[in-house]
């Protein structure tokens, strides 16, 4: 999967760094914005941008806060964002070799309670979208609301699109045997493992998810429209938007209509679609 999105995020390049040169701030390495606190064993970095209610963003397998570049000005302007590293990635290392989702989930709970807030709006994509559904089913006292795009809830061929798992399993089946002697070479392996025996998360869980949900998909993402739909309809304050021609990266290609209709659904305008 990381290298699928590290492709498509290729392709929206120039416009990204065309926004970044706008803006000025090169998020996940703004030392003015930039902190690093000690949460549940390791030193996860984290940025503070604007002031009001507070909204958490978490990004996707092997990539960073930076992710958000495209979202953090526009809602710094009314939220404080806490735009995070996730274990294990960007400036947040962790040389352990085990790594969950539910690992995770529980670091954003106490990175929450590290910076004194009760809870939060969450804004999750890829697998930040998966830490997003478990940080409200694990610590459903900690999420306001919750936006979530590009989810899946396990690893098979139903969740990912058919060619992505086929990959995978050749990646896996190429590489199982290998010896990775250097931290990145480990940590990459690490992070693969994670999307390829990973997320089980039953939809019996989403059934315990109350606060209210805004579930989100491409029309041509990764995750098949039929999966992204069997998670909006568990949940039982959900909303499904699919949002047409759109991969994977919605809040990349789409970063306007999305800004837009997240904040919307957090200020609780938005109804179902």
């Amino acid at each position: 999967m990381q290298k699928i999105i590290y492709c498509l995020l290729i392709c929206v390049l120039p416009i990204a760094a065309c926004y970044s040169q706008q803006i000025a701030i090169k998020y996940g390495d703004n030392a003015a914005a930039g902190k690093y606190y000690n949460i549940r064993g390791i030193k996860m970095y984290c940025e503070i941008y604007g002031e009001g209610k507070p909204l958490l963003m978490i990004h996707g397998n092997g990539g960073s806060m930076s992710a958000f570049s495209n979202n953090i000005p526009y809602f710094s302007e009314k939220y404080k964002v806490i735009a995070v590293d996730s274990r294990s990635q960007g400036k947040s290392t962790d040389p352990n070799d085990s790594l969950s989702f539910e690992m995770m989930a529980d670091d954003f709970s106490a990175l929450l309670d590290t910076l004194h807030i009760k809870a939060a709006y969450v804004l999750g994509w890829s697998d930040g979208g998966i830490n997003a559904l478990l940080l409200a089913i694990r610590h459903p006292d900690k999420v306001i609301k919750l936006a979530s795009t590009g989810a899946n809830l396990w690893p098979d061929s139903t969740a990912l699109i058919p060619s992505l798992w086929k990959e995978m399993v050749a990646t896996y089946d190429t590489s199982y045997n290998k010896k990775f002697t250097t931290a990145k070479e480990k940590n990459d392996w690490k992070m693969f493992m994670l999307d390829y025996t990973q997320p089980h998360i039953p939809l019996s869980n989403l059934h315990t998810i109350h606060c209210p949900a805004l579930i989100i998909g491409g029309d041509h993402d990764l995750i098949p429209v039929p999966h992204t739909t069997l998670i909006a309809h568990n949940i039982p304050n959900a909303v499904l938007w699919i949002v047409p021609n759109s991969g994977h990266p919605t809040l990349i290609e789409h970063k306007d209509e999305f800004n837009k209709k997240v904040d919307t659904f957090f200020a609780g305008t938005l109804s179902q679609q």
